[in-house]
């Protein structure tokens, strides 16, 4: 398999002998398109994969790989530092409710790395355990370990969704007007770093992402709004920092919103991940789910 896909590749300038770009995956297809994007342009990969999120299939993507557990911050150090690793991206989702499951410690086995890293919130109870908390303090011991994160986008920037309609029909004055109120609300959740999706339906929320992801967001909204139709709004926070938490959209998204009810996906152009797009368009059509990517210019001018 590897020699197949390595015959495959068409390199860049980048050298073979360079150092391979990290990266540190969880869940969902996010991680393996990075992967390929990074391939196609040149770069070796060494992976390290997140025990019960990422694609075991990402190993055959990766010139190194390895697995560590949520608190295997060490075991991942020790991998890109033996690979030669200095630089590496993040990509997809890690569930943050495995924190509240018996026996999580046992089995993601905090090393001392990761204790030094989360001791407010570990061992005090000291420190908040808000999205942005915790990915910056991973961060930061990569950093200070001489592994630098960069945005996965800067190697794939062709991932990112582009303003305009992408699939489905117009938008009515209604959805329009919801899509609006929406993003207003995605907003202020995502300033308290708490979600970045909420669900509407005449200017009404009916539900708000928080620990438990977008689907079960959604999924909540159907439960609720039994009539369907409701608009789905998943932007960026205020403040987002790109490498890592960046709104992902992909065929589960579009299949989650259309299976409780929903019609329309409104996201931020320019700053959410649109992944697959062929498959996406082509399921949210048979789904008959309008998706449209908005600019924070455009819910301005609306709003003067």
């Amino acid at each position: 398999m590897r020699a197949r896909l390595a015959k495959n590749m068409t390199p860049t300038a980048v050298p073979r002998d360079a150092a391979p770009i990290g990266l540190l995956a969880g869940w969902g297809e996010f991680p393996l398109t990075v992967a390929r994007a990074l391939r196609n342009q040149g770069y070796r990969v060494g992976g390290v994969g997140i025990i019960d999120h990422a694609d075991p299939a990402l190993a055959e993507l990766c010139d190194h790989f390895g697995w560590m557990g949520i608190g295997g911050i060490g075991r991942a150090m020790r991998y890109f530092r033996r690979w030669g690793v200095t630089r590496a991206v993040m990509a997809g989702k890690v569930h943050k409710v495995l924190l509240y499951q018996p026996g999580w410690w046992f089995r993601h086995r905090p090393d001392w790395q990761a204790i030094r890293a989360f001791y407010p919130q570990l061992l005090t109870g000291s420190g908040d355990r808000k999205d942005d908390t915790l990915l910056n303090r991973v961060v930061g011991a990569f950093d200070a370990n001489g592994v630098v994160f960069e945005p996965a986008t800067d190697f794939a920037p062709e991932l990112l969704a582009s303003a305009g309609p992408i699939v489905g029909r117009k938008l009515t004055a209604r959805q329009l007007k919801d899509a609006h109120f929406g993003w207003q609300m995605a907003k202020a959740v995502g300033g308290l770093d708490v979600g970045q999706c909420v669900c509407i339906k005449e200017q009404t929320v009916l539900a708000l992402e928080a620990i438990e992801g977008t689907d079960q967001c959604i999924r909540r909204a159907g439960q609720l709004c039994r009539s369907g139709g409701f608009t789905v709004v998943k932007v960026a926070k205020p403040s987002q920092d790109m490498r890592f938490d960046v709104p992902t959209v992909g065929v589960q998204t579009v299949e989650s919103i259309a299976a409780a009810g929903g019609s329309v996906l409104a996201i931020e152009a320019g700053r959410t991940i649109l992944l697959n797009r062929a498959e996406f368009c082509c399921v949210a059509n048979r789904l008959r789910v309008a998706v449209v990517a908005i600019e924070e210019s455009a819910i301005a001018r609306a709003a003067a």
